[in-house]
């Protein structure tokens, strides 16, 4: 960090910096561009680091800082003036995602970001609401900018060097929201996470306690005062229960709200009302009219709305936690002294040697170094056909060792395995919220509120102004008061996003956010790099040419002949190609290599030469033969590698070399146009000949080559100006800043690097194009989920709302409902999560 002052540091960079709370994706550069343009008169002067939260805007634009930061907040976003640091300065200030909406909310550190924090198990942490009443407990004592949490694991992380010494108070204000904290610690043997256990439990038991008491006391009621009294027929009638109804009216009452009267006390004293207290409210005044049942039943049935919520959430978690216990326990490892014995996981070294029996799983990470098998990964990549795997083969914790037995060497430690950071990064992801959910969220914060104050008006207004009863009126208060509480209308967005972003996980499509989630269904144009995206990334034989009366498979058993001890990717090609064709290769001897031109060995006693165009002239001494100069120009001219094979002071043929398209890229690209996406775009470095011969092979609509990685950034950005949201497909690392501009980056093969797996907003975990549609797919099923469960919420509302106002609704109708649209909107978003496992 820079040891100077503010000014200094500006003055220095000839440019003001920003940070901008709520920068965190390309919908927010693209706000902030149309806000600042007007304003600055050119693009140049504006620099965007969306992934830490950074406006550059340079001082030659001769704004002032009061006009930019006033322009940024017209957008919805914040904006304060800071020096300009270290890279891993502003890489400490990274922010989860505020939203694509543009209301201006806290930054949101994810997990793996956070500097000197803590991070605290949450007990009884199930829901975004709970999330809500943390962060107004919570954030005054640590600072709301330092909070972040992690609904699937249950824990809230705590940012800055200060965190420790405020344990008292974290854990004090998390006590006043009827929850309660310890430290993080790994694994579930703690004694917080036994407490928490237990008091899951207990909160079953009181809930199914609730629901028989509701029965008991309806059984008593009904049989001393009749059905129809004890179903509300008529107020008038005023059919109070016998004093046994009544005991267990009010068991049934105790019981269901253990858990929600300390949250709806804590929210009427801080005058923030939420679900909780709607529905206190409400059985309190049911009881005040003396409807019992009525009472009873809307507080068993919010229990049960809960435990549901608890229910689905717990789930998604225990479906999240599956991917981590196909990693064995313990390990076979050899020490120096050859001895073999089982260790747990955790306490083996890297670098370790391990024992893989066959039919074993694999424990850990590593490197094989004897042995060969067919390793099954589909636990990691989705992947349904066996791998082969040899020495120098890297293989993954949790994948499922075949017939064969290997041996090891471990190259990362149990926490940081391929599996184990998958886990960590489905977990950190639910923390950043897509659109969608956070829309509901701000809309359930109004929609309580004025669905008091309506509920209030429909109480007064029919008595004062029309002469209406009291009685029968506050009895119709207190059912739009149950019917409108937004309980499946707030689960129904989590509950999809937990759920989408399992079912990818599952599939080894890593979405680190469900914004990202969202993202793929709206993009209308993709730009894929060609280079191991398109194209497998390693050379093949493309075609074979044999001269002078030759045939193509003598051709390729001489050239093979030459090729077999070399390690040249060429080589490999066409020793590749031989073994497809099923030709037997005998090694020549007498092998020299000419460095830069070719190789030269001796087959049955004749010299036999494979090289480049360029030591065909030296070998031929100058001779010409029209023929071949036309194939070779021909072969180039496809983008393709010309390889001579001759035969003494003659050419035998020629071998066409080139990047080996993916078998399933041409259908791949046609299922994109079929879904929509407008423009299939090639960004690459690769000369133009060779790039439009795959584009023209695969159906790709247009073609960028010979670009740098500056050059790809710059296409990008003419893709969104012309179509909006875009995605770009790579490789992770030479395309990081083309995927960090695009609306969308997404790693191919992302197995195994970390660079990709840092830089994309999507990685793909197995190196198959087909992911893609996929996803794409995936992303419209969800959105398709969230909508439904939306307006299903919303139109049980409206209806029950409707019949409130004309005093036709029951209070154990609405209940119905409400716990019935509840149920029905988790089961219909938990699909999400096996939905394309049954559809494979």
């Amino acid at each position: 960090m820079f040891e100077q002052t503010e000014a200094s540091a500006i003055a220095s960079e000839r440019r003001w910096r920003f940070k901008v709370h709520g920068l965190d994706c390309q919908n927010e550069v693209r706000l902030l561009r149309e806000a600042l343009i007007p304003l600055v008169g050119d693009e140049r002067f504006l620099s965007f680091q969306p992934k830490h939260g950074l406006l550059d805007v340079d001082i030659e634009s001769g704004i002032g800082v009061e006009a930019i930061i006033a322009a940024i907040s017209a957008t919805g976003m914040s904006a304060a003036l800071k020096a300009t640091g270290s890279f891993a300065e502003d890489e400490a200030d990274v922010g989860g995602c505020s939203g694509c909406s543009g209301e201006p909310e806290p930054v949101e550190l994810a997990f793996a970001d956070r500097p000197n924090g803590s991070i605290f198990k949450i007990h009884g942490m199930d829901c975004g609401d709970e999330v809500a009443v943390l962060k107004r407990e919570v954030g005054p004592v640590v600072g709301l900018e330092n909070l972040s949490f992690d609904l699937i694991n249950g824990r809230m992380s705590v940012a800055g060097s200060s965190a420790a010494a405020q344990h008292a108070g974290i854990l004090k204000a998390v006590e006043r929201t009827g929850m309660r904290a310890e430290l993080w610690q790994e694994g579930g043997g703690s004694a917080g996470a036994l407490a928490e256990q237990r008091r899951r439990r207990v909160q079953a038991g009181l809930t199914i306690t609730s629901g028989a008491m509701v029965l008991v006391g309806f059984a008593i009621h009904a049989r001393a005062n009749g059905f129809a009294a004890v179903l509300h027929e008529s107020l008038a009638r005023e059919a109070h229960p016998p004093l046994l109804a009544m005991l267990a009216y009010s068991l049934a009452i105790l019981s269901a709200v253990r858990y929600v009267a300390p949250k709806a006390i804590l929210a009427a004293r801080r005058l923030r009302p939420d679900m909780n207290l709607l529905m206190l409210v409400a059985v309190a005044g049911a009881l005040g009219i003396g409807q019992w049942f009525e009472a009873a039943t809307v507080a068993f049935f919010f229990a049960l709305a809960l435990a549901l919520e608890a229910w689905s959430l717990g789930r998604a978690r225990r479906a999240v936690a599956a991917l981590m216990e196909i990693a064995p326990d313990s390990a076979r490892i050899r020490d120096v002294a050859g001895i073999e014995k089982d260790v747990p996981v955790a306490e083996v070294a890297v670098g370790a040697h391990v024992i893989v029996p066959p039919g074993g799983k694999i424990p850990l990470d590593g490197r094989v170094v004897a042995g060969t098998s067919a390793v099954n990964q589909a636990p990691i990549t989705g992947e349904s056909v066996p791998v082969t795997v040899a020495q120098d083969t890297v293989v993954y914790a949790g994948t499922i060792n075949g017939m064969g037995a290997l041996e090891i060497v471990t190259t990362r430690p149990a926490s940081d395995t391929t599996l184990a950071r998958i886990v960590r990064m489905v977990g950190e992801a639910q923390s950043k919220r897509a659109p969608t959910e956070q829309w509901v969220e701000r809309f359930a914060r109004i929609y309580t509120p004025v669905v008091m104050a309506l509920s209030l008006a429909v109480f007064l207004v029919p008595p004062l102004l029309l002469g209406g009863g009291w009685a029968a009126w506050f009895y119709q208060a207190l059912v739009l008061l149950v019917i409108a509480c937004p309980c499946a209308l707030v689960i129904s967005t989590p509950v999809s996003i937990v759920a989408g972003l399992t079912g990818a996980a599952r599939r080894g499509v890593l979405i680190k956010g469900g914004i990202h989630l969202e993202t793929p269904a709206r993009i209308t144009a993709i730009a894929m790099d060609k280079t191991g995206t398109l194209t497998l990334g390693r050379p093949k034989v493309v075609e074979l040419v044999p001269l002078g009366g030759r045939g193509e498979i003598e051709l390729l058993a001489l050239a093979a002949a030459i090729e077999a001890r070399s390690e040249h990717p060429i080589a490999h090609a066409i020793l590749d190609a031989a073994t497809e064709r099923g030709v037997d290769v005998v090694p020549a001897k007498s092998v020299t290599a000419l460095p830069g031109q070719g190789v030269v060995g001796a087959i049955d006693g004749r010299e036999v030469w494979v090289g480049s165009p360029g030591y065909l002239g030296e070998r031929l001494g100058g001779s010409s033969d029209d023929e071949l100069a036309a194939q070779l120009q021909r072969i180039a001219g496809a983008g393709l590698t010309g390889i001579v094979v001759g035969e003494a002071q003659s050419v035998i043929g020629l071998i066409a070399i080139g990047d080996a398209v993916r078998p399933e890229a041409t259908q791949i690209v046609a299922q994109l146009h079929k879904l929509g996406i407008a423009q299939v775009v090639m960004l690459t470095g690769d000369s133009r000949a060779p790039a439009q011969a795959i584009a023209h092979e695969t159906g790709v609509d247009e073609v960028y080559a010979e670009l740098l990685p500056e050059q790809k950034v710059e296409a990008i950005e003419r893709l969104v100006a012309q179509h909006g949201l875009v995605a770009m497909v790579g490789d992770g690392v030479n395309d990081a800043p083309a995927m960090a501009r695009a609306s969308l980056g997404i790693a191919m093969g992302a197995i195994g690097s970390d660079a990709a797996i840092e830089t994309a907003d999507i990685a793909l975990m197995q190196d198959d194009l087909s992911q893609l549609p996929w996803l794409i797919r995936h992303s419209r099923a969800t959105l398709t989920v969230i909508r439904q469960n939306i307006g299903f919420s919303l139109a049980v509302k409206l209806v029950f709302g409707g019949l409130t106002l004309l005093g036709m609704a029951s209070l154990w109708g609405a209940i119905a409902a409400d716990v019935g649209a509840s149920l029905l909107v988790v089961l219909n978003g938990l699909r999400l999560i096996d939905r394309d496992q049954r559809a494979r």
